[in-house]
This record gives structure tokens, sequence and C-alpha cells, in this order.
């Protein structure tokens, strides 16, 4: 199969799994695996996240365009602003300096040790547990109008955990924003609104490393494959958040605890590698 056509695949696996609580990075990781393509890597990853970013901007652009200009006017003393779309502002950005820290401090890692199938297929499995466990003995009934900086912060270090595939971003900011007594939906919302700035940030990050001598795809292949994912991450996005006001993430604690023990078995039984 062409670059183009692996990438194209892998774009599209991105959308779909990005915004699920199911963890793209470990879809990504395990699906080239299993068909026998080469491991796209660590900075393809964040550079096609780019993409499903994309679809978060436009898709709570409303949301967005308050919390930043009622944070700018708070700023500079201008009139007509909603205290609290200002202090979601601060939330964000409080909430993301976890995740920027940790990313700092572990890239070498993250980069090589944290993509070993072992720590994936176990990280799939647990997590999906405590997902689990959040949704069921949860309270769900705080709206995100509740939100404190206190929670916020708590938000941004479950994140961070994110950064080992197979926990899933959008899994652990939700599990917290759960036991934290939080809405379903205000969960979800505040995690995606919270992932803009460290996704963004680490996508242009990586974006040198995408491209450089022997990577595995070039520039157009890559774009491609951003694109597909933003087009399909923005359908998951609008799938999601309908789902939320009726569903329950069961289904998604399923899938992980299978797909994680499945991986499990082939790396007990030789079938992949590590």
């Amino acid at each position: 199969m062409t670059d183009w056509a692996q990438a194209a695949v892998l774009g599209f696996l991105q959308g779909l799994t990005e915004f699920l609580p199911i963890s793209s990075s470990a879809h990504l990781r395990i699906f080239p695996e299993l068909v026998g393509w080469d491991d796209p890597g660590a900075a393809f990853t964040a550079v096609i996240q780019i993409g499903t970013e994309t679809a978060v901007i436009i898709y709570f652009a409303a949301d967005i365009w308050r919390i930043v200009r009622a944070w700018t006017l708070s700023l500079i003393g201008g009139r007509d602003w909603d205290p609290q779309d200002a202090r979601m502002g601060w939330f964000i950005i409080v909430g993301s300096l976890p995740i920027v820290a940790a990313g700092i401090a572990l890239k070498d890692v993250i980069e090589d040790g944290f993509r070993s199938l072992w720590i994936v297929g176990t990280t799939l499995v647990l997590l999906g547990v405590v997902l689990g466990v959040a949704d069921r003995l949860g309270a769900k009934n705080r709206p995100i109008q509740a939100l404190t900086l206190p929670h916020a912060v708590a938000f941004g270090m479950a994140q961070a955990l994110a950064l080992v595939p197979g926990v899933s971003r959008s899994g652990a900011t939700i599990s917290m924003g759960l036991f934290l007594g939080y809405e379903r939906a205000a969960c979800a919302r505040f995690a995606f609104l919270l992932a803009i700035p460290a996704v963004l940030g680490a996508g242009l990050f990586e974006w040198p490393a995408a491209l450089a001598e022997g990577s595995e795809y070039a520039l157009g292949p890559l774009l491609l494959a951003t694109v597909i994912a933003f087009v399909v991450g923005y359908a998951v996005i609008a799938w999601l958040m309908r789902w939320l006001e009726r569903g329950s993430y069961l289904p998604f604690v399923i899938y992980r605890v299978l797909l994680g023990s499945l991986v499990l078995g082939l790396l007990a039984a030789g079938a992949i590698d590590g």
C-alpha cells in the first residue's frame, strides 16, 4: 500500500478515535502492527492531531469566541464581559500546564518507551475499568458552569496521563470529571476545550520531526491524513455530544477492555511484537 493510502487510513482512524474515550494514539500504534506497517511514530500522531483539534475549534467556535473575548476584556479592563467565560479561559490555561510540563520532561520516553504494545494493552484495560467505575459512581449533576480552579487542575493532571498511548486524553479527563460529579456532556465539553492548547502546541512542535529525513511520511501524505482526521473528527464530535444526552460510556468501556485484552493476548502468544 502506498504512503498516500496508508496516511489516508491512519487519518481516518485518528478522526474516528480521537474524541471517543478509546485512545487514538493506541489505535495508531496497534493497527499498523496488526497489518504489517511500520509504526508511524509519535511525531506523525502529534501532527495529524492538528486536524482533529481544528474540528474542535470549529465545532465549539461560539464557546471559544466567548471565552477568548471575556478573558481578554478581563485583562484590559474592557466592559460587558461574562466573568464565567473569563474564568473558563484561566481554567483552560492552568489546566494545560501539567501536560506541557510532563511532555517536556518525558519527551524521549514518549517517543520510545511509552510506545510498547505491552503498555498500550495494559492501559487500555486499566483506564477502561477506571472510566467504567467513574461513570457508574459519579454523581453526574454538576454543570460546566460549576467548574472551579482546583477541579480544572485535576482535569489537567488527568489529561497529562494521555502522554501514554492507550490512556486516552478524553477518557482520562472525562473519568476525572465524572469522579468530581460533573455531567457527562460537561466532562466531554471541557475535555475537548482543554486539549486545544496542548494538542496544537505538540503538533506544531513535532512538525519538523514528522518531516525529517528518514520519517515514514512526506508532506503530502501527512497533510492528507490531517485533513481526513479533521473531517471525520468533526462528525464524531457531533455524534458524541448527541449520544451523551442519553447514553453512557459503557460501550466504550467494553471496547477498551476487549481491545486491550486482545493486544495482550496476541503479545503473549507471540503473534505480534511489542
